[in-house]
Order: structure tokens, then sequence, then C-alpha cells
């Protein structure tokens, strides 16, 4: 027999439970599901500076992107807190190195109006996401499987651990055409777009699902975290 107080709470059911996220695997995100999902950080234009021929013709090359793709893609707009983290960072050095009093003190002044600004006006950054996803099952050029396949590996725990590693590349292969295409699609209107890697991956994720502890403590390097 052992005592409730002596034995101590039970450990809770981890979050990652409760995630349709399976795995991040060279920079792609493998869903519980099977599907895979590629991230692209894409920048934004002010539409409304533009002049009446480049609004049309933005428009246009919007029209035809949308035309060309016969897979859905989903657009995500992210607001968080602007993080000067960095900028800090480069003052805090410059700081060191300046050898005049009267510029170490404005510098000091100048971080500490900084922070102010950002608390006190609530400064947010919006970041745009293109999110393109790849069904194994579903999607054209891909194996077909039957129906009480699919079925059972909907309520298959383990679906994750069926995807070898040359079938692993192969749909690799496949997404990375959908990003080629996304990419210049998105480029014809003066957008630029970058794929996120693992250790943006995981911050990303880690924002959406922490925003207040993300605050708190940030993300640290991937190759600095134990993961059993």
């Amino acid at each position: 027999m052992q005592s409730k107080k002596l034995s101590g709470p039970k450990p809770g059911v981890p979050s990652q439970k409760f995630l349709d996220v399976a795995e991040i695997r060279d920079d792609i995100v493998i869903m519980k599901d099977g599907t895979l999902r590629v991230v692209l950080l894409v920048s934004s234009i002010n539409f409304s500076l533009k002049s009446t021929d480049e609004q049309n013709a933005i428009v246009q090359a919007y029209m035809q992107f949308l035309n060309g793709l016969d897979y859905p893609i989903q657009v995500v707009i992210q607001s968080r807190r602007m993080n000067i983290d960095n900028y800090m960072h480069q003052l805090d050095e410059s700081e060191k190195t300046i050898e005049s009093d009267l510029l170490k003190r404005q510098i000091h002044d100048y971080k500490d109006f900084v922070k102010q600004l950002v608390e006190l006006g609530d400064i947010m950054q919006k970041r745009f996401y293109v999110v393109v996803p790849l069904n194994p099952v579903t999607d054209k050029g891909t194996v077909q499987k039957g129906f009480f396949q699919r079925l059972s590996e909907i309520f298959s725990p383990t679906i994750v651990g069926k995807l070898t590693e040359d079938r692993f590349q192969k749909l690799k292969f496949d997404l990375s055409l959908r990003v080629s295409q996304i990419t210049g699609g998105l480029s014809s209107m003066s957008l630029n777009a970058v794929q996120l890697d693992t250790q943006s991956l995981i911050e990303m994720l880690y924002t959406v699902y922490n925003p207040q502890l993300f605050e708190a403590q940030r993300m640290s390097d991937i190759s600095k975290l134990q993961i059993e």
C-alpha cells in the first residue's frame, strides 16, 4: 500500500497525443493520417500603393495561379508580437565595444525606449504562409489503395511507421514539384517564397499551440533538444 501523498500525482497525457502532426522529417510535416505538408513563408506587397495597371496585372496573375492548381492549398496569416531579441542583442554588443561613456548611455536609453515602445504599443508582426499538401491516397500520380486498406490506416496509430524511406523519398519528390509550381506562381505576383526548414517548422507549431508560453520561453535550436 502507498498513500496518495507519497505516490504523487500521475503524469498527465502528453499534448502530442492530441496533435495531428506525427513527425517532421527533412523539412516536411508528416501527419498522423499519412499525408504530407510543406510550409512556405511568403513575402507581402502593398497592393494599395500599386498603380492601376500594376493592380490589374497582379489580379490577373493571381487568377492564372489559382486556375493552374489541381490540388488544394491553404493560406495562413499569423499575427504575433514583434520579436526584437536579435536587434536588442546587436545593441548590447555595440554597447560593449563602444568606449565613449556618452554613447553608452545613449544606447542604454535607446534600448529602454524601444522596449517600452514595443510593449506599450503592442506592435504586432504578420507572417504569411502557404501550406502545400500531398495525399498519397487520393492525389494523382500516387498509388491507389482499396477502401478497407484506407479504413484500417485511418484507425491505425502506426501509419507513419509504414512509410518506408524509399516511399518517403518518392513522395518528397512529388511534393517538391508542387512547391516549384507554387513558388513560380507566387513569383509572377512579385511574391517571394521560401520553404521552412525543420527548425522553423517546429518553432511555428510551437508558437501556434503555445502563444503565451512562446513570449516567456523562446525555442532553442533543435540540435540542443533531447528527444526520447
